[in-house]
């Protein structure tokens, strides 16, 4: 395993390079903002994905949470990517992916995995603003029966989401990286 903190450096280097974009956005939360973090690319980097999935394996193991998902689109790959490295450093988890509407046909589920019910999970995505994507998932999969113990994200834009994600989800968060941190 690489030294955390090397990982957390080159992270937080890949999120300005790439992902942090200026200028006017509508978020997912509805609110305008003057930047931007499009963190599907360093997800969909395989560098980034590399440095961001072993970090969040550290934390799942160091937690004992044996599963890791999160509501499409944001979360899929970081899932992904968490579930294929795990194996390769020895702590192999499970993956899940929440739906953002409960399958039309089929099983009508939220949920698309191998996950037993009753498993503690972590719920992850991409970027925090106001956590409902987050609570979104902590709700869907406790709805099929999972037990989500802590929610993570690679990017907390530090815009009360974290708040929002305790109190609405009632789980502990953990950004694996915090605006501030970025330009301080």
């Amino acid at each position: 395993m690489s030294d955390t903190r090397q990982l957390l450096d080159r992270l937080r280097q890949l999120l300005v390079e790439k992902a942090y974009l200026k200028g006017d956005f509508i978020l997912t939360s509805g609110k305008r903002s003057d930047h931007y973090f499009d963190c599907k690319r360093v997800t969909l980097d395989a560098e980034g994905l590399a440095v961001a999935s072993e970090l969040l394996v550290e934390k799942l193991r160091a937690a004992e949470i044996g599963a890791i998902g999160g509501l499409a689109i944001g979360a899929d790959p970081i899932v992904a990517g968490v579930v294929a490295l795990s194996w390769q450093l020895g702590y192999p988890v499970q993956g899940f992916i929440v739906r953002k509407e409960p399958k039309a046909h089929g099983t009508s589920k939220w949920i698309e995995g191998s996950i037993q019910r009753g498993a503690r999970v972590a719920i992850v995505d991409d970027v925090v603003t106001s956590g409902g994507s987050i609570i979104k998932a902590i709700n869907s999969a406790r709805v099929e029966g999972l037990e989500p113990a802590i929610a993570y994200t690679i990017v907390d834009r530090e815009e009360g989401g974290a708040d929002n994600i305790e109190r609405e989800g009632h789980l502990p968060f953990e950004p694996l990286v915090r605006y501030g941190e970025l330009f301080s």
